[in-house]
């Protein structure tokens, strides 16, 4: 369920199961995005005799100086990234228009925690047929984020403290969850857990927060 984007959405004052990432929409920069993931997952899958990756280059760098001609400058698209909905669109984890997100969808829940599922596929590899466990960690940094969003507070991370129970699978639903657990001052300390569908825990996080945001460009 989702709520008024003009109202940030807080466990006290949006209903069980609010979608608090940002949805993809029926745009072509959307459609582009999910193109793009498409084609880095199909690199790394594809037979490296038999694909003709000559001509592939060749149009991916077409690709890529067309979309540069049309580039403003830094500080412009900054101004234009951060501008209008509170929940971004463009970050590394949930952003429908960042092609290196899977994109993870996250929900908030009655009980103050947030969560959401996804399925890692060749690009987030490390050990063999496993996650990274940098990219286990990124996932995890950024759904604690939201957590404390949905407790209604934000902050900057100031210490992950990050357990690996054991290799994180690729190709199976994981469940990523977070949730604001004490605060104190300007501390806000939040834990999280990658799990399996059967339950396993891979990953486990206690973090630590502080109430201090940069400011947004302009």
């Amino acid at each position: 369920m989702r709520v008024d984007p003009n109202v940030h959405p807080t466990v006290g004052n949006a209903p069980d199961g609010t979608i608090l990432t940002s949805a993809p929409q029926d745009t072509a920069v959307d459609r582009a995005t999910a193109a793009a993931r498409r084609v880095v997952d199909a690199l790394l899958r594809t037979d490296r005799t038999n694909a003709n990756l000559e001509r592939v280059a060749e149009e991916l760098d077409s690709i890529a100086a067309h979309l540069e001609e049309h580039a403003p400058e830094v500080q412009e698209r900054l101004v234009d990234m951060w501008h209008g909905e509170g929940v971004t669109r463009h970050d590394p984890v949930t952003g429908p228009e960042n092609a290196l997100a899977p994109p993870l969808v996250l929900a908030g829940r009655e009980d103050g925690s947030v969560e959401g599922v996804v399925t890692l596929t060749f690009p987030y590899q490390g050990p063999p047929g496993h996650v990274h466990g940098g990219v286990a960690a990124l996932l995890i940094d950024h759904t604690l984020g939201v957590a404390n969003a949905w407790a209604g507070r934000s902050g900057a991370t100031a210490q992950l403290n990050v357990r690996y129970h054991r290799p994180t699978p690729l190709f199976e639903p994981l469940t990523v969850t977070g949730r604001l657990v004490r605060e104190e001052g300007r501390k806000i300390e939040t834990v999280g857990e990658i799990k399996t569908a059967d339950g396993a825990v891979c990953v486990s996080v206690e973090a630590l927060f502080i109430d201090k945001t940069v400011p947004r460009p302009r």
